[in-house]
């Protein structure tokens, strides 16, 4: 978006909700395709992107109209990308002028731009944004390039914003499993039961989850950029159930935790809802967030034992390390409840306190190492031994 020229370009309109149907009329017309990025005066790349850049746009003056276009250049026949999305028939084209990967200048430009950046900054990884609307093939090789022009050990994430697991597992085919994907699906299960309540049966909290099924390819999070109020992706998880949903992102085996600015630091704003009104949006941070994040630091160690045998309180143990301690994590979406833990004769007569502090008792294994550890209502408690503290 933000052309500096407008050129002339060649068009067929494109039924919006189903992609693949583009009219045979040829449509000629004036589109913003051509960026010279004057300011830079080539510093950077004398790179121009032009209309043999691009695969669509939404937004053609002479006649002026606004849709989407499948823009008619020497690439892909006049179809859109493969290896895409398929809602509305074909999710290539997402907004704005839509960038055509076919094209090798535009391919090289954009291997370019990935050593360049790395040149500038330290990177360790690339998160890689509206991955469903850039065809696979690309960040197939992408990535491959990346690792071997940049670091081996590069840490890449793309936002493939879908839920469903069949959808996720053949896409981490397509790119040879190169990289990690955020899981939707664990996102809306928080969502859900963060509305639910008490009557969501915490047991099947990582049901269909990516974290559940390909745990090694799983970025976890509870909220993000998109899914906050009045945002595209709209699905907030409640204020109450973030630290829940923390603890078992956090603190868990499973997965690589993604923390949300604004759940840490807070946030506040204005913006349109659905009926065009100004509204005011208040993000309360979590208190215990940066808690949690030091626990996962200095507690979540060791083997991992699943207590989710009832439906309101649920937990799981970190065993811990011969040099590294573990940790007991117990909570609830209902009223307060307790989980009886074996935790092995290696923690005999151990007291353990809640690191949280949201419950004040003391906990005393016996001279087995069986204790319950309790958690109150609506709330999590991260059980550890006091003596590491």
């Amino acid at each position: 978006m933000g052309a500096d020229e407008k050129e002339i370009v060649t068009v067929r309109r494109v039924n919006a909700d189903d992609r693949t149907q583009i009219e045979e009329e040829d449509v000629n017309a004036l589109a913003y395709t051509r960026f010279t990025f004057p300011g830079r005066g080539g510093r950077y790349s004398e790179f121009v992107w032009d209309k043999q850049c691009f695969s669509g746009v939404d937004l053609i003056e002479e006649p002026n109209e606004t849709g989407v276009f499948r823009l008619l250049n020497e690439y892909g026949d006049g179809q859109w990308n493969d290896e895409v999305d398929d809602e509305f028939g074909n999710f290539d084209y997402l907004m704005g002028a839509d960038v055509e990967f076919r094209n090798n200048a535009v391919y090289e430009e954009l291997k370019y731009w990935g050593r360049w950046f790395s040149e500038q900054v330290p990177v360790g990884g690339f998160r890689l944004d509206a991955a469903k609307h850039i065809p696979a093939w690309f960040f197939k090789d992408w990535v491959g390039h990346m690792r071997e022009a940049v670091g081996a050990d590069l840490f890449i994430v793309a936002e493939y914003w879908h839920p469903d697991m069949t959808v996720l597992s053949n896409y981490l085919q397509l790119v040879d499993k190169q990289l990690m994907l955020f899981d939707v699906a664990l996102h809306h299960r928080f969502h859900e039961a963060s509305k639910g309540g008490a009557d969501f049966d915490m047991r099947t909290i990582f049901d269909g989850s990516l974290v559940s099924s390909i745990p090694e390819h799983a970025v976890t999070l509870v909220d993000n950029h998109d899914t906050q109020p009045l945002q595209s992706l709209e699905a907030t998880v409640e204020p109450w159930f973030k630290p829940l949903a923390y603890a078992l992102i956090l603190l868990r085996e499973q997965g690589v935790p993604c923390v949300f600015y604004p759940d840490l630091y807070g946030a506040h704003y204005r913006d349109t809802g659905e009926d065009g009104a100004q509204k005011q949006v208040e993000m309360p941070a979590i208190s215990c967030l940066s808690r949690l994040t030091k626990a996962r630091q200095q507690f979540a160690h060791g083997p991992q034992v699943d207590y989710f045998d009832t439906p309101s309180v649920v937990g799981f143990v970190r065993m811990g390390t011969a040099t590294e301690p573990g940790c007991v994590v117990v909570m609830s979406n209902g009223e307060a409840g307790h989980i009886s833990v074996d935790m092995g004769a290696s923690h005999s007569n151990t007291l353990f306190v809640d690191y949280l502090g949201h419950h004040s008792a003391e906990v005393t294994t016996d001279d087995q190492g069986l204790a319950s550890f309790p958690t109150n209502g609506g709330s999590v408690s991260v059980w550890v031994r006091k003596n590491v503290l």
